[in-house]
């Protein structure tokens, strides 16, 4: 069937997946299941229900939410009215809530518990336009989502007519949904996209992945991000049953309940779930510890073209045998593929998993794309090649400008910024191309590969350009790295921050003998300096001599978005960092506390 809109999905569903399990959720420690009739009948009677309330056409409405079945509900209830769906992180702080909810002219808002009702309804209660705070939980006298359902449900007769004559006036290019991007600097902003800039994207990516009504799909990642929400339509649209984690801490329980098919991840969560598997490895004793570090070697040398020699391919069935095949069931035993995108992907992890025989696969896009650009996939020869994000998308156009800049044109490139045409200019020229602000290159003529932010390039006093997040992404390949930050804008040298795995230093520790009161003490450690200035003797090695690190500072705190140091989506936020560790990086390159950085940030104006 004909699906230009998002709401079209559902159809899709009555006609083709009638499933028990096509939206899950876990409860009280059970798995709740709703059924495609469910899904339909709710998103139904939640339109229904908005139009009783005198919703119309253009109206916004923000959720601040986990993933979960009722968000679907909403979001699905609120495009059949032509209502705007404003998803906004569970994780931001409040200067950001009251920008967005007032910023988007937000009529309603809809939270998932009662923490976030009596944090935001303080805030709405000041934004004029916001007239309503409802929970997705129950709880006794706080208003309930539900109460607009069963509202809608009771007025079915009555507004049938004019939910008819609404929905059928809604087309493919009115706006669906404003995403406030998580920003790295300064407010973030609302990107505009209509129901063709999503179902374009998802039509991109459509075939190159095989997705069947039989498969059961791991939902983590927030909803609210373009890249959870596109995949989430893309899995409805091939009738894939969506089960929703418990949280990020239940990811790999979750995997091997439901034995999930694929899931979709950022690089962050990878690292995580591999140092946890370093973590057991390292438990191990004597001959076992021997054979699964060997074997992570060896995977680190895997070819994705197969083209190994004889020796390599004995020793590898061998360590899929030994090891690998507990990868694979720790993960449920049915696991296919996982795509990775947000961010660059290590490409070492993505050759340990191809050789555990689980292909994890490469993305790039931006939410002002909807968001994909460019993919690996494994269904035609030569589509996949590790370390570039892969193809670009058949129904995008891809371009490199002169300064290497990557530019995008086509069907899921944004209608815009909301409320902001001079940035819109900005990023989107007079010839319909964008600016991504990515730099990049082509390699094989076939093969988009980022190389770094434009605008998180920086020169030395010496007039070198280095590439930051190419250096950094390295450097987290040490068991030990868990973030890092590169400066030295207009210095003599590239410097780094280092913040480390402190779950893996913690054993190093402990095994070393080194008695510390708190990671303050342990990060100074004479031994603890000496291992980090090893890993980054190390990894310099691989560094033009410009590139090389000549100083580090270990910070005694992981970073995360909660603390602010990484966004939402766990990119780092260089302005907050060095904000946070101004004093650190004074003492890198030896200023005095009243003395300014001679680079782009001036310390006196931290």
């Amino acid at each position: 069937m004909k699906i230009d809109r998002t709401f079209d999905l559902l159809e899709n569903l009555r006609l083709n997946y009638q499933k028990s399990d096509i939206l899950v959720a876990k409860r009280e420690g059970h798995w709740v299941k709703f059924s495609s009739e469910d899904y339909i009948r709710n998103a139904r009677n939640f339109a229904f229900g908005l139009l009783a309330m005198g919703f119309k056409k253009g109206d916004k409405i923000a959720t601040v939410s986990n993933n979960r079945p009722e968000w679907n509900f909403v979001d699905m209830g609120m495009a059949m009215v032509g209502v705007v769906h404003v998803p906004v992180y569970p994780t931001i702080g409040d200067e950001e809530y009251k920008y967005i909810l007032s910023h988007s002219d937000a009529r309603m808002l809809i939270v998932s518990d009662l923490s976030a009702y009596k944090r935001l309804k303080p805030i709405a209660q000041k934004i004029g336009k916001l007239k309503h705070v409802f929970t997705f939980n129950f709880y006794e006298n706080v208003p309930n989502w539900t109460e607009i359902s069963e509202q809608g449900d009771n007025n079915k007769i009555k507004f049938r007519d004019k939910f008819e004559k609404v929905s059928s006036s809604i087309e493919s290019d009115d706006l669906f949904t404003i995403i406030y991007t998580s920003g790295t600097t300064g407010m973030p902003k609302g990107v505009m996209l209509s129901h063709k800039n999503l179902l374009s994207n998802v039509r991109g990516v459509y075939d190159l992945y095989p997705l069947y009504d039989s498969d059961r799909i791991l939902s983590f990642l927030p909803l609210c991000h373009v890249y959870e929400r596109m995949v989430n339509y893309l899995f409805q649209w091939k009738g894939c049953s969506i089960y929703y984690a418990e949280n990020l801490g239940t990811i790999a329980q979750n995997l091997s309940e439901i034995k999930a098919s694929a899931f979709v991840t950022v690089p962050r969560v990878i690292e995580r779930i591999y140092d946890k598997i370093v973590s057991k490895g390292e438990d191990l004793k004597g001959l076992k510890r021997l054979i699964f570090f060997w074997s992570l070697k060896l995977g680190e040398k895997y070819r994705t073209n197969g083209k190994h020699n004889f020796w390599y391919g004995l020793r590898l069935m061998a360590a899929r045998k030994l090891v690998f095949s507990k990868w694979q069931k720790a993960f449920g035993g049915e696991l296919r593929f996982v795509i990775s995108g947000g961010a660059a992907l290590q490409p070492r992890l993505s050759r340990l998993f191809f050789a555990a025989g689980i292909p994890l696969m490469e993305g790039y896009g931006m939410t002002e794309t909807s968001p994909v650009i460019a993919a690996n996939y494994l269904k035609e020869p030569d589509s996949l090649r590790i370390g570039s994000v892969g193809p670009v998308l058949k129904n995008i156009d891809v371009r490199i400008d002169g300064d290497g800049e990557i530019l995008v044109k086509g069907p899921s490139v944004m209608q815009g910024y909301y409320k902001d045409t001079k940035t819109t200019a900005e990023v989107i020229d007079k010839n319909g191309w964008l600016h991504t602000g990515d730099i990049g290159t082509f390699e094989k003529e076939k093969f988009l590969k980022i190389t770094d932010r434009k605008k998180e390039m920086f020169k030395t006093s010496s007039g070198k350009y280095i590439a930051p997040q190419s250096i950094e992404n390295l450097f987290k390949e040490s068991f030990f790295i868990e973030q890092v930050m590169v400066v030295g804008e207009n210095e003599k040298f590239a410097s780094a921050l280092i913040s480390p795995n402190f779950e893996y230093l913690h054993v190093w520790a402990h095994d070393h003998h080194i008695h510390f009161r708190d990671n303050q003490e342990l990060v100074n450690h004479p031994k603890v300096q000496k291992l980090f200035q090893k890993e980054v003797d190390q990894y310099n090695k691989q560094l033009g001599k410009t590139e090389q690190i000549k100083r580090f500072r270990l910070v005694c705190e992981p970073w995360s978005s909660g603390s602010g140091e990484l966004s939402p989506t766990l990119k780092l936020r260089r302005r907050v960092i060095y904000n946070k560790y101004a004093p650190l990086l004074r003492e890198i390159y030896s200023y005095a506390p009243d003395e300014e950085n001679r680079g782009s940030i001036k310390f006196n104006d931290i």
